[in-house]
């Protein structure tokens, strides 16, 4: 018998650490190769772990709500001697960082909806832990950089409490890293004052500007100075820890609201013209495996009209606007653990049929926990989508660093007054919707706004018969 080490894998290249949300196997278990064996949260991405090997699950190492860095032994299978291995996979030592495989995609259609997460932060920001800037920055940084950098939440935490620099203390952990005792024996020895005489009293970042991770003000400071209430609670409430995916969307939100002056303006669209399109085009459609919603059609249309109003598709580092070089759309999907925003990259360079095929595949493989990381990234505009639980008008928070997004209304049919061409008026029954842009008034005027969606409500009633 062999034991094979099955490790908390690296699920993207800045990611520095993982949580075991839930064992979906336990101790003496059977298991087959690429078997799912559990699930992992991270920053960006839920997913499902295959196991390396085929055998039985011999020891379970991290427990359910861990949080350990990439690397760490969670799990081992034992194995009859010679089996079947995945490539790499073959007794890692336990200071190895490897990568699991990753997930096969999905191809089931199905509607993305939700209000929009904060999963789709920019890249360069979340990476590079610095503000964006439009100057870019000094040079390459090092996976083992990154890792140091991206030390746990909870020793984040500690240092914001004392005002201490994570850069200014030793690390004793993997590639630098500074662990919880390494912060702690920091401060008893009287680090955090020394560091405060050298240094100027931290301040909050000015308005639109990103406070840079590992600094002396982190985004977890950012988020614990607000204040939360706490909760009186009764015999018969139940309390339950948030799960990571809720603690990371509650941050998100809590930092948009703080950060940007929010302002909503709203449209009605008229889908007649979308249903006729949909009626015409539905045999050809289905032939190419392909369903076509009102989603895409509204992405279609925003693509269009982000190129055409970059300042839509812009975001703000400090006293600098960054106006995004790629339309990268995300689209919010509703998962029953939580939300996530998927992001489709070139959407302005994809036809209708394109960005439907690629909007159900990113749907179908999020609630399927099977998203790559680099594809819940970069996205530059969101789109959320409530409509569908019967919601008619929705207001949405900004999802930083972008500076807008569209909210999409519920479709019925309502009484309408037309015209016909000899002038005379009507009222008729037309398949109606709202769509509403929420914006950050610091950068996007209410002019620039009213612009935008007009022009994306042209696009949606004057879609041409091929939907091209």
């Amino acid at each position: 018998m062999a034991k094979v080490e099955v490790p908390m894998p690296q699920m993207g290249e800045s990611i520095a650490e993982g949580t075991v949300s839930t064992w979906l196997k336990k101790v003496g278990d059977e298991v087959e190769r690429d078997e799912p064996i559990m699930e992992i949260s991270t920053d960006k991405v839920d997913a499902e772990i295959p196991s390396p090997a085929a055998g039985r699950l011999a020891e379970i190492v991290v427990n359910e709500g861990d949080t350990v860095e990439v690397g760490t032994i969670v799990a081992y299978i034992e194995t009859e001697a010679g089996a079947d291995i995945a490539p790499g996979d073959t007794e890692p030592s336990p200071g190895s960082v490897e990568a699991a495989p990753e997930p096969a995609a999905g191809t089931p259609e199905e509607e993305p909806a939700t209000p929009v997460g904060p999963e789709a932060e920019d890249k360069a920001q979340r990476d590079a832990g610095t503000a964006v800037s439009a100057s870019g920055g000094n040079g390459a940084e090092s996976l083992e950089e990154r890792l140091r950098r991206r030390s746990s939440p909870l020793v984040r935490r500690i240092a914001a409490e004392h005002g201490v620099d994570i850069e200014a203390v030793s690390g004793s952990g993997r590639h630098g890293r500074v662990t919880k005792e390494d912060i702690l024996g920091f401060i008893e020895e009287g680090g955090a004052e020394r560091a405060a005489a050298e240094r100027k009293p931290a301040a909050a970042p000015a308005p639109g500007e990103l406070p840079a991770e590992g600094g002396h003000f982190s985004w977890d400071q950012f988020y614990t100075e607000v204040e939360h209430p706490e909760v009186k609670v009764g015999p018969s409430d139940r309390v339950e820890k948030m799960s990571r995916m809720t603690s990371l969307i509650a941050r998100g939100m809590v930092l948009s609201k703080r950060i940007s002056p929010h302002v909503h303006s709203y449209f009605e669209v008229d889908y007649s013209r979308i249903d006729q399109v949909r009626a015409k085009n539905k045999p050809a459609w289905a032939q190419q495996g392909v369903k076509v919603t009102y989603t895409a059609f509204i992405a279609k249309a925003v693509a269009t009209a982000l190129r055409e109003h970059p300042v839509v598709n812009a975001a703000i580092s400090g006293d600098q606007v960054v106006y995004r070089g790629e339309v990268n759309i995300g689209i919010a999907v509703a998962l029953d653990w939580g939300l996530i925003v998927p992001v489709v990259a070139n959407a302005d360079e994809l036809s209708l049929v394109g960005l439907a095929r690629r909007i159900t595949d990113l749907a179908e493989r999020a609630r399927g926990k099977k998203l790559r990381p680099e594809e819940v990234e970069n996205g530059t505009f969101t789109i959320t989508n409530p409509g569908v639980f019967g919601t008619r008008i929705g207001f949405p928070i900004v999802n930083q660093p972008q500076v807008a997004i569209l909210g999409v209304g519920g479709v019925e049919k309502r009484p309408v007054v037309v015209t016909d061409e000899y002038g005379a008026d009507a009222i008729v029954a037309r398949k109606r919707g709202f769509l509403s842009l929420g914006y950050d008034h610091r950068l996007v005027n209410g002019a620039d706004a009213d612009q935008f969606l007009a022009r994306v409500k042209e696009i949606m009633e004057t879609f041409p018969e091929s939907g091209a």
